[in-house]
């Protein structure tokens, strides 16, 4: 491991291009640029949130004690398009730079890592747009300092699943396919657009973490905690810290151990 991380910050001015050029090429001939980082999640709320009044379940899944059901939305969703995002570019990461591959000597892994550091760029100043809304909406903010275990967790789920899925998307291509199904059925299986209370309810008489297991779980919690005061349950948010940190170690070691044969395949 330190080697690695000694390869990537000899390689750190190179990590920067690759930054640099992701968020050149996201934008490239787009007339409303960096506006579509904030239209995305916009326009999935919005959809979301008139899904929800049509099957009237506001009032229901939060109660009276809830900051209300449109910032509880908007902040699931906002977190949950960083994750969702990284999941999708992950399947381009090595496949769609196959020249880079074959022709350059560097650390492979700095293609996906680019990709999530640009895609995280994004995000904090999605972010920054959220608290703003959120303040306008008079959300009632929580314990700031999750913010800083919150986002290195969700960096670190980012790239195991990135390091994976480019991984696999080398090898096979039915990956691509296998990606658009797993990320429907996870969106619906994370409490993007209702409290992980109602996930523990379902469960029964089974233990309450192994909601947690599902790492935005617990990401989604703290994130939560941060923007609008809801009670977090810091044992959750420990399992899903660590599950995402078994993610990251899983796609580190599988990515090393395949990258050699990158060039062959593609």
């Amino acid at each position: 491991m330190s080697a690695l991380s000694n390869a990537i910050y000899v390689r750190r001015e190179l990590l920067a291009m690759l930054i640099v050029r992701n968020l050149k090429i996201r934008y490239k001939n787009s007339a409303l640029g960096f506006f579509w980082s904030l239209l995305t999640p916009a326009c999935f709320i919005a959809i979301y949130a008139v899904f929800a009044g049509i099957l009237g379940i506001r009032g229901r899944m939060l109660g009276t004690d809830g900051p209300g059901f449109l910032p509880f939305l908007v902040t699931g969703i906002v977190v949950w398009q960083f994750t969702a995002t990284c999941f999708s570019d992950a399947l381009q990461a090595i496949a769609g730079n196959a020249n880079l591959v074959k022709k350059a000597a560097f650390p492979r892994m700095l293609l996906p890592l680019s990709m999530v550091l640009a895609n995280a760029c994004n995000f904090l100043l999605t972010l920054v747009v959220l608290w703003c809304y959120l303040a306008w909406a008079g959300a009632g903010f929580g314990a700031g300092w999750l913010l800083l275990l919150a986002l290195p967790a969700q960096a670190a789920l980012c790239l195991g699943l990135a390091l994976l899925t480019a991984t696999a998307n080398v090898f096979y291509r039915d990956t691509e396919h296998i990606v658009g199904v797993a990320a429907l059925a996870w969106f619906f299986l994370t409490p993007v657009f209702y409290p992980a209370s109602l996930q523990i309810e379902y469960l029964g008489a089974a233990p309450d973490w192994l909601a947690y297991l599902n790492p935005m779980t617990g990401l989604l919690d703290a994130y939560r905690q941060v923007f609008l005061g809801m009670p977090a349950d810091p044992a959750g948010m420990a399992v899903s810290a660590a599950v995402s940190l078994a993610l990251l170690l899983t796609g580190i070691a599988v990515f090393q151990s395949s990258e050699g044969r990158f060039g062959d395949e593609l």
